[in-house]
């Protein structure tokens, strides 16, 4: 299993924190910090895997962009959406829904609401990118939460990816929403488990 760029320092940090801590023999304090130093980056080696999937193939998959739990199934006018809760314990790693060219990567600052709130997708700090193809644009969303500072997007306008390459990361949990065109049938609903590049998110319907 392989982890993500944007954890080590996390990890290597703690590791080297809580060594020095654990040798310096300063007495139990230092023992206890440094135990716990050490367990916070095991718990970052956790964090920051990238677990080897075989992604889902088949003509006309829309696939999830992301592990998690899906919060909520809605539907405008124009688009359908699905919004994903992602749990410390689930991989923050974010992939491609469909393959299409980036069209562009918007970085959006603002709050960091826990990610379970109703307006979080709205008013917290995230990330949007736009993929197109010849069935029409998805919106990728990568948004903050409370402990979630940063999304990291791996991709820029220009770039062509295939379903289920990868795209960016967050740090520690936060939610991911898929926009999608109205002519799709979505497969999953709310509490429904998923798996980035695995399950399918939604059927595109050609005869829309």
């Amino acid at each position: 299993m392989q982890i993500v760029k944007e954890g080590y320092p996390f990890i290597l940090i703690s590791l080297i924190l809580g060594i020095l801590l654990v040798v310096s023999g300063f007495g139990k304090f230092s023992s206890v910090a440094g135990v716990l130093c050490i367990a916070a980056s095991l718990f970052c080696l956790y964090f920051f895997r990238d677990p080897k999937i075989d992604i889902t193939q088949g003509e006309n998959l829309i696939l999830s962009p992301c592990n998690g739990t899906v919060l909520e199934v809605s539907e405008n006018e124009t688009e359908k959406v699905v919004r994903v809760f992602l749990s410390v314990l689930d991989v923050h790693l974010q992939r491609s829904p469909i393959a299409g060219k980036v069209v562009s990567v918007e970085h959006k600052p603002g709050k960091f609401l826990k990610a379970m709130e109703p307006e979080a997708h709205i008013v917290n700090e995230q990330n949007i990118i736009s993929i197109e193809n010849e069935n029409g644009k998805y919106l990728v969303k990568q948004v903050a939460g409370i402990l979630a500072r940063r999304c990291v997007c791996w991709v820029k306008p220009g770039d062509v990816l295939k379903s289920g390459d990868k795209i960016g990361v967050i740090k520690f949990s936060s939610q991911v929403d898929l926009h999608m065109p109205k002519n799709v049938k979505v497969k999953v609903k709310q509490g429904y488990k998923v798996v980035s590049g695995v399950t399918v998110f939604a059927n595109i319907n050609k005869e829309s």
